[in-house]
């Protein structure tokens, strides 16, 4: 687990990370094959309709009666599947226009590929923002390294911390020395690799970790704070 101001952020594998707010709302993005024991979210967030990030069996594992979860207009025929007698409130997200949910400012920002076809631009797949005191969040969500981060470099004022989370493991998403130069553009006061150790993108066998390893070594030659953050145990 880290710590940051008493903003507490735990890895939960692959794209998937638990939240703890000062106040003591509690945030997932992208859950996938999360533990039993991980407990119930007041926000949901999804970055987009793949099944390794709106898994519908881990969105439900985590709602509780009145949980808030934001998606992409992709998800909500998936989401609406796992309603039942919840009552739900389901935020529909747009990339560029900022919503209000579980009473925190939430900041869809674009993620997509280039020269692939993966995650289309036109999806209007995203990331997300969450700024929590003075301690920004940035998550990536599934994308290349596009030119809309140069305009991450300005979203920090004095005495708040920027903690960007870049997926690394190449082939749906950036590479580790891509992403490498999407967080010297980004300049966060700490990068944490994802999207990795799952399985999804290549066997275990073959090294995904090897992916956030590398990632954290060339960033700090690069003068880039960065560090993996472990699966949190439950």
């Amino acid at each position: 687990m880290l710590n940051i101001r008493g903003v507490k952020i735990e890895f939960l594998g692959h794209d998937g990370f638990f939240i703890t707010t000062l106040d003591g709302k509690r945030i997932v993005i992208d859950p996938y094959n999360v533990p039993d024991k991980v407990g119930k979210a007041d926000l949901i967030l999804i970055t987009h309709g793949h099944h390794d990030h709106c898994s519908l069996k881990d969105i439900e594992k985590l709602c509780k009666d009145d949980t808030e979860i934001v998606i992409p207009i992709d998800c909500q025929s998936k989401i609406n599947k796992i309603l039942g007698d919840k009552m739900l409130k389901i935020n529909i997200a747009s990339v560029g226009f900022k919503l209000k949910a579980a009473g925190l400012d939430i900041y869809p920002f674009p993620a997509y590929n280039i020269g692939k076809e993966f995650h289309s631009k036109d999806e209007n797949w995203m990331g997300y923002l969450l700024k929590l005191g003075n301690v920004i969040i940035y998550h990536a969500g599934d994308t290349d390294k596009i030119p809309e981060m140069e305009n991450l470099k300005y979203i920090s004022q004095e005495g708040e911390e920027v903690i960007a989370l870049l997926p690394v493991s190449g082939t749906y998403v950036m590479t580790a020395e891509e992403a490498v130069e999407a967080a010297i553009v980004i300049n966060p006061h700490l990068a944490i690799p994802m999207h990795y150790g799952a399985g999804v993108v290549k066997s275990a066998e073959e090294g995904e970790f090897e992916d956030a390893q590398r990632f954290v070594e060339l960033c700090k030659a690069r003068g880039i704070n960065a560090q993996i953050l472990n699966k949190a145990a439950y």
